[in-house]
């Protein structure tokens, strides 16, 4: 696949001009008309035919920026992408920050930013051929099988099973909140293959179609109203050993590698909810913009925002440089979610009352639906608590946490 447009002797000021131009011919900027409209939900409420037709308008961005240039920027050219750097997606993320493009949902999101590093990462050649490119484009959309009722946070205490058959594994169990999984053409999974091995080395990781035979979705419906989580049944399903993803035993090397890029993106790739902007202009619209304590709060939010930006791209240049994922993407969830919570608690300080009831008063209500979602990805990824055993005992080598 060629890009419309080579930047390998750009200077980054090019590069984002050429962003913005090529975002300009295809998209409006947002407005703030438009803005005031927007919701501010972080899990949505959506039927199917609702999530189908946003997650169709996501896939087809995703592709059109691909093909572009611009959907896999850091990407060697042989996957679809230009081969630049981190500070050259950076660019390109805060300049379409500015534009009214899709919203990216969170299927896209896994596929491109998690699964698709992963299986070009540990899976073998025939494996990166078939999924690599197909998933950067969103072509094929893949959902994580990873938590049970029994095994969130704690995911090596997963019981899903694949017992092995001559050349054929065949996996039963359940597993849950896999998000977009009723979308998904595919799965990444995890299930235990070795009962007698220590659990973190009993696993093995699996790519799914998920219109196997044996396979039962049925969506969970959230406090927002949405059911963007579901419960994914197994039930004699039967994979080719080809589908292995590493080797057996490795998954949870598989797991961790994923979950690392899962807490890289979290930290900040994710369109969720409000922002330091939104707030902002709320705080105009209230006119509450001169008041000090009202500044200081927008101020902290913005100062957070910054953080974590910054966390990113220091994720993303270790990244390139062939690093493994580490405890920055663990650091970085811990503040953009707090941050989600600082942004919700800034807004109810402004809007008081107008947070309660849906008058139809533009930009008011609808930041309830921030306030009530940002607590999940508190959860989401792994909670606050794991991140904190992550980052002290492999970041700062404190001792174990009793188990």
């Amino acid at each position: 696949m060629t890009t419309d447009v080579q930047y390998e002797q750009s200077t980054l000021d090019h590069f984002g001009r050429d962003c913005v131009a090529w975002l300009e011919a295809r998209v409006p900027r947002r407005s703030s008309g438009a803005d005031a409209e927007r919701s501010y939900a972080i899990f949505h409420n959506h039927d199917a035919a609702e999530e189908r037709a946003l997650i169709d308008a996501a896939r087809r961005w995703q592709a059109e920026r691909v093909d572009a240039g611009f959907g896999a920027i850091t990407w060697d050219p042989v996957w679809g992408g230009p081969g630049l750097s981190a500070s050259h997606e950076r660019i390109y993320v805060e300049h379409e920050l500015e534009f009214a493009v899709p919203d990216r949902h969170e299927i896209v999101l896994v596929t491109v930013d998690l699964v698709a590093p992963t299986v070009h990462l540990l899976g073998n050649e025939n494996q990166r051929q078939q999924f690599v490119q197909p998933f950067l484009r969103a072509d094929l959309l893949c959902c994580q099988l990873f938590s049970e009722p029994g095994a969130g946070s704690d995911l090596a205490g997963l019981t899903t099973r694949a017992r092995r058959d001559g050349d054929s594994w065949i996996i039963d169990g359940q597993k849950v909140w896999s998000s977009g999984a009723l979308f998904a053409e595919w799965g990444l999974l995890i299930a235990r293959t070795d009962s007698v091995a220590p659990k973190h080395r009993g696993m093995t990781a699996f790519l799914v179609p998920m219109d196997s035979d044996g396979i039962d979705i049925r969506p969970i419906r959230q406090m927002s109203g949405g059911s963007t989580f579901n419960e994914v049944f197994l039930d004699g399903v039967v994979l080719p050993d080809s589908l292995r993803l590493g080797d057996v035993g490795d998954g949870w090397n598989v797991a961790l590698t994923t979950l690392g890029f899962e807490r890289n993106s979290s930290a900040g790739i994710v369109d969720a909810g409000g922002n330091v902007r939104d707030l902002a202009r709320l705080v105009r619209q209230v006119g509450v913009h001169d008041d000090p304590l009202t500044r200081q709060r927008v101020a902290d939010v913005a100062v957070y925002e910054r953080a974590s930006a910054l966390l990113v791209a220091r994720y993303a240049e270790r990244r390139e440089d062939g690093a493994a994922p580490g405890v920055e993407g663990s650091i970085g969830k811990i503040v953009w979610t707090q941050n989600l919570t600082r942004i919700g608690e800034a807004a109810a300080h402004v809007l008081g009352p107008r947070l309660a009831a849906d008058t139809g008063e533009a930009d008011t209500f609808a930041w309830s639906e921030h306030l009530l979602g940002a607590p999940g990805y508190r959860i989401a990824g792994g909670s606050d608590e794991i991140q904190r055993n992550i980052i002290g005992e492999r970041g700062l080598g404190l001792p174990r946490e009793p188990r």
